[in-house]
């Protein structure tokens, strides 16, 4: 028996959390009220969802951090830099996490302002400040965030601890979501579809973690033949 199944086992089920709680917070939690029309109407009469949702990324951030523990005695075996430099970049996408939800309570604290004052023309010459705040730390988190995605399947490359298939897929989903982040930034458009890769590794992954796992020495060793 694969002595690290347990392990990865619950590794896959943490980034299967992780990945449901990305959904929850950009497509249903916050997402809609601070990206869409109407910002500031939407926001108030949504504060609690995405009072929730600042609850929901600090979760996935921590699991996070849990993973990259989880992994660390495990990439230690190949490789103690690639294992703690995945730790790190874990804790520094946690800031990114700390951030982006910080100026999403900001944006929602000015919306609530907003909404309860009777001298809207002065506040409304504001919202976009709190906007664009919002906005830059969105951004700057998902580019944080390719980050500890990258050396993961660069450490599971190299560690030959999952198929070559799935560690360059992950490598390469990681590059075209970077890119894809970066046209975003300019408002380029059409540039969400590079972020499918990413979306369909990211989903991939746990559910083989959970049902195949990582490779044991024996299977490492003969893959080498």
């Amino acid at each position: 028996m694969n002595p690290t199944k347990p392990t990865t086992r619950t590794i896959g089920i943490l980034f299967l959390i992780i990945f449901v709680s990305g959904i929850l917070v950009y497509q249903v939690l916050r997402g809609p009220f601070l990206f869409g029309d109407d910002i500031l109407a939407n926001a108030a009469l949504n504060s609690d969802k995405v009072t929730i949702s600042t609850l929901v990324s600090f979760l996935a951030g921590i699991l996070t951090i849990l993973i990259s523990v989880l992994l660390l005695p495990i990439f230690k075996k190949f490789s103690s830099k690639l294992g703690y430099i995945y730790v790190a970049f874990c804790l520094l996408n946690f800031i990114a996490i700390a951030i982006e939800s910080y100026s999403a309570i900001s944006l929602l604290d000015f919306s609530t302002e907003f909404s309860k004052s009777d001298n809207k023309t002065t506040l409304e010459s504001l919202s976009g400040v709190f906007y664009n705040n919002h906005r830059s730390a969105h951004f700057m988190y998902l580019l944080t965030s390719c980050l500890p995605v990258f050396v993961l399947y660069y450490s599971l490359f190299v560690g030959k601890l999952v198929p070559k298939t799935i560690s360059i897929f992950g490598m390469v989903a990681v590059l075209l979501m970077f890119i894809s982040v970066v046209l975003s930034i300019f408002n380029i458009k059409g540039s969400s579809d590079l972020m499918i890769p990413i979306a369909i590794i990211q989903l991939f992954l746990p559910f083989w973690l959970i049902f195949k796992g990582f490779k044991t020495p024996k299977e490492i060793n003969l893959s080498k033949v």
